[in-house]
């Protein structure tokens, strides 16, 4: 499989960054001693941005992966697809 492209590279970096920030600012708010609702919203919120982020990433694999097992009849290709939703879905 070819690496990313360098437009789902950066939307895949930008998601990352979401996470990073959401998760900085749980730490701080539990610093801070906030109250455990806002605490539980910010959560949900890195949930969101992590599930977001496997999104992306799988549609981008599978359509690799279908585009491989179409185009050159890769059984390998079918053999990633069928790990890559293995792995998704546990």
């Amino acid at each position: 499989m070819p690496n990313y492209s360098d437009e789902k590279k950066r939307a895949v970096m930008n998601r990352l960054a979401k996470v990073s920030g959401h998760l900085q600012a749980v730490r701080r708010m539990i610093d801070d001693g906030r109250d455990f609702n806002d605490v539980l919203i910010q959560l949900g919120a890195v949930r969101s941005a992590i599930t977001s982020t496997e999104r992306l990433i799988l549609k981008d694999y599978l359509r690799r992966c279908i585009d491989d097992a179409l185009n050159e009849n890769n059984e390998d290709a079918v053999r990633h697809l069928d790990d890559a939703i293995d792995k998704f879905v546990k």
